[in-house]
């Protein structure tokens, strides 16, 4: 027993690595179970049902809207209803001159990338997404 110690003076893990055995102190071991024991507590306490938390709904809530998505396709819809205003206003006027043409063109051409940034794989999209680059 005295040439074990030598051999391993700091305490550490010692054994026949070929046949799966290690050689342990018998305190650090028990050391080890306890740890294992509290942290399975820890882990029971985490899952209890009982264990409740009052803005549960709240989160539920928020996760909802998050993968639902549901402000960007609000703007998208309320963006959509202005790209077709905005054209219907514009076609329904007798002689359009060159800066009614431009706002219908810039409204037009947005919408490509609203729908873009809604739809893409681009870093920029996914950040609107809420997903990482």
């Amino acid at each position: 027993m005295s040439d074990e110690r030598d051999y391993h003076p700091s305490g550490r893990f010692g054994g026949d690595m070929d046949r799966n055995e290690v050689e342990m102190d018998l305190n650090k071991f028990m050391a080890m179970i306890e740890e294992i024991g509290s942290l399975k507590d820890k882990i029971r306490t985490l899952e209890d049902v009982s264990n409740n938390n009052p803005y549960q709904k709240v989160i539920f809530v928020a996760q909802a809207i998050d993968s639902w998505r549901i402000f960007p396709r609000i703007f998208v819809i309320v963006y959509i209803y202005l790209m077709y205003e905005s054209v219907i206003w514009f076609m329904a006027l007798p002689e359009p001159n060159l800066e009614q043409s431009a706002l219908v063109s810039v409204v037009v051409g947005a919408m490509g990338v609203v729908f873009g940034v809604y739809s893409g794989k681009t870093g920029q999209s996914k950040a609107f997404k809420g997903e990482k680059k």
